[in-house]
């Protein structure tokens, strides 16, 4: 989900890393990646990274639900 990669953006993998962790494909988190940035209105992964934290995202536990 959208906050699975957001927890690990947070966490400071890279698109690789999460698609291996993830079992996903590079290009799908690139694409979810945009997304989420769009929808929070951030500008790249390091303002993603710094909400995350900020909003204490990697250590709540959240439903798996998009943003």
């Amino acid at each position: 989900s959208e906050w699975q990669i957001i927890r690990q953006v947070g966490s400071g993998l890279s698109n690789k890393e999460i698609a291996a962790k993830l079992n996903l494909s590079e290009g799908t988190v690139r694409n979810s990646l945009s997304n989420i940035l769009s929808k929070l209105g951030l500008r790249d992964r390091t303002q993603l990274a710094i909400w995350a934290v900020q909003t204490g995202v990697l250590i709540r536990h959240f439903d798996e639900e998009d943003v």
